[in-house]
């Protein structure tokens, strides 16, 4: 059996140099998400395959990495036909909302959770896109008010704004949308509640296929070229209204979900959004743009509310992503339970700092000694009493053997940080 050196398709290795990159984003994220109250939890990497089929995680149903019975279930699984009894989890919203249900009542109410972790989907792996990688997720549980948004939009930012401020990217969008407002749409068109999800479907593709191209794929869907012209005519008027740049929020907002939605929109939805977008405005970085997105979809059917996600510009990826799932909670434990999530896109994150060529902010001195054996071997007692010292007074500390190729060893340790590097012969003072 011949050996692979390289890792499973998909999945990455990460170099000492991309660890410490990694590691220093995630402590800002970590540091971020605490000063504005959440509180970390952990979930294990796989779930029950009932949890992760239940038809709310849209096209990421279909890239479960499911894991097969064992032992004797396996047996009987090959006569039933049921040979899976758990999966690799695809997110961290379905994980969540089981522990939710499982500890409700350790938990205060609202809950502020963070959680980060692995998540892993059978995708094509492409640019920033990989089959296992990393999330950074905060929700809020309990809270049925705008007053979730608005602090799941400022946390995020914030956490954003840090990281990208290291690299002078100052500037990006939060688009923001409401499903409630997409289903108006859909039924002052004419189209069936059984349609919806399908129809969402088909508009996510507007930013590829354009206004035009997402009428042919509905009409050769099979539906009504009628409901579906009366259906774009509304993302026409948003164009219109927007020319030139112009943002709608306040009244121009309202003004035009009454002509888009007409009598088919609760007020409720739209009080909802105009609050979220007022008093996020009010209490973000001024380089943060807030926009309405009436194309906005979000993939997941949970999703009940406001949908939100983060862009930047020249790059044609979202960094961040989430919204309200008001409904989840309630299918584990039978008592419904308001929920907001926003997550950050993490491996995204890091794939611009990396093409940036940006590294790690040093957190201490690095030293290192390189010890001559043949002509210092009885000095190895001092040097790592020496370098213990060093390290309770905080520096970063390497003892190591002297090589012959001195030189590689030094240039090595220098692109790793290390700004002290001294040769220990029978005679060096130790600094």
């Amino acid at each position: 059996m011949k050996f692979i050196q390289t890792p499973v398709k998909g999945m990455q290795d990460f170099l000492p140099l991309d660890m410490e990159l990694r590691s220093h984003v995630l402590s800002v994220i970590r540091d971020t998400y605490r000063r504005y109250g959440f509180s970390e939890i952990e979930t294990p990497v796989m779930e029950h395959i009932e949890n992760l089929s239940g038809r709310d995680g849209g096209e990421n149903e279909k890239l479960i990495f499911k894991v097969l019975k064992r032992g004797r279930e396996l047996e009987k699984g090959l006569k039933s036909g049921e040979l899976c009894d758990s999966a690799l989890r695809y997110d961290l919203t379905v994980p969540l909302c089981r522990y939710y249900s499982e500890h409700k009542n350790e938990l205060p109410t609202p809950f502020k959770a963070l959680q980060i972790g692995n998540v892993f989907r059978a995708d094509r792996p492409q640019k920033g896109r990989f089959r296992q990688f990393t999330q950074c997720d905060i929700d809020i549980l309990g809270d049925p008010s705008a007053m979730a948004e608005i602090e799941l939009i400022g946390a995020t930012t914030t956490a954003l704004s840090r990281i990208f401020s290291e690299v002078s990217i100052s500037a990006f969008t939060v688009h923001l949308n409401d499903r409630r407002i997409l289903k108006a749409m859909a039924k002052k068109a004419g189209f069936e509640e059984k349609d919806y999800d399908e129809i969402f479907i088909l508009l996510d593709k507007m930013d590829k296929i354009g206004e035009e191209g997402v009428k042919e794929e509905l009409i050769k869907a099979g539906y009504d070229q009628g409901a579906v012209e009366s259906y774009l005519s509304g993302f026409s008027l948003y164009r219109e209204l927007t020319e030139g740049g112009v943002k709608l929020n306040g009244d121009a907002l309202r003004d035009y979900l009454e002509k888009a939605c007409g009598d088919t929109l609760e007020k409720e939805a739209s009080d909802s959004l105009i609050t979220v977008m007022d008093s996020s405005a009010a209490t973000i970085d001024p380089s943060v743009t807030l926009l309405f997105d009436p194309t906005l979809v979000r993939g997941m059917s949970y999703y009940t509310g406001t949908i939100f996600e983060i862009t930047i510009d020249n790059y044609s990826f979202s960094i961040a992503g989430g919204g309200r799932y008001d409904h989840m909670v309630g299918r584990f434990s039978g008592a419904e339970t308001p929920a907001c999530g926003f997550s950050i896109g993490f491996e995204r994150i890091f794939t611009i700092l990396r093409d940036l060529r940006w590294k790690a902010p040093e957190s201490g001195e690095k030293k290192a000694y390189l010890v001559d054996l043949k002509g210092a071997s009885g000095r190895i007692q001092e040097v790592f009493a020496h370098a213990r010292a060093e390290r309770d007074q905080g520096a970063v500390v390497t003892v190591e053997p002297l090589k012959k190729n001195a030189k590689f060893q030094i240039d090595t340790l220098e692109k790793s940080g290390y700004t002290s590097i001294l040769k220990v012969y029978a005679d060096t003072k130790l600094s």
